[in-house]
């Protein structure tokens, strides 16, 4: 009796000690995944404030070289033929298989160009770009639409879709636009070229 009392003692003293351990070790463990939360939710937030920085970057860097396209003359080149295709495809569903830039014509004495031009099977877009949009400009190239088949009769029989091109627009200008079924073409934020008017042209 008095041996099975001492391995009774025994085995309690053994569980006692195990329940410490444990207790410490999730103690222990608890305190670790804590930590480990403070230090994730610290490294999240670190690369949220580090992406709009950068964002912001970009953004300024975007701004300054459609600046320096500006002044430099090449906003067709570096900014709109760039985005046109995927533009294209995105609004008019449109599969590019033909596209130029600075497209002249001349007919009876009379000079006629575009600054760039993209087509499909079934519709073909004239693309006027200006530097600084102004509100007569787009009365120009209403103007301008007028005469294309005449310039351009190989593609008699297509959609005609005009797109004017810029950098930025006022809303003025961007209304004007719509009004006479052109569509416009700028950055969106500072973020990507886009079609800003699409859905006031369709109306």
């Amino acid at each position: 009796m008095a041996i099975l009392e001492e391995r009774i003692d025994t085995l309690e003293s053994i569980l006692g000690r195990f329940i410490v351990h444990t207790d410490v070790a999730l103690r222990r463990l608890e305190r670790e995944m804590k930590e480990f939360k403070d230090e994730m939710k610290e490294f999240k937030d670190e690369m949220k404030g580090f992406k709009k920085q950068q964002d912001e970057e970009w953004r300024k860097w975007r701004k300054e070289w459609s600046n320096i396209s500006k002044k430099m003359g090449t906003i067709v080149e570096d900014l709109i033929a760039p985005a046109l295709r995927p533009v294209l495809e995105k609004y008019f569903k449109c599969d590019v298989t033909m596209e130029g830039q600075r497209q002249f014509r001349r007919k009876n004495v009379e000079d006629y160009e575009i600054d760039a031009i993209a087509g499909c099977d079934d519709k073909v877009f004239m693309v006027e770009v200006r530097s600084t949009p102004r509100i007569n400009y787009v009365d120009e190239i209403a103007e301008k639409k007028e005469k294309f088949f005449e310039f351009f009769p190989e593609h008699k029989g297509k959609e005609l879709i005009v797109i004017f091109g810029g950098i930025t627009f006022s809303d003025n200008i961007i209304q004007h636009a719509s009004k006479n079924k052109i569509y416009v073409m700028a950055w969106r934020e500072w973020e990507y070229m886009d079609i800003l008017n699409f859905e006031e042209v369709q109306r």
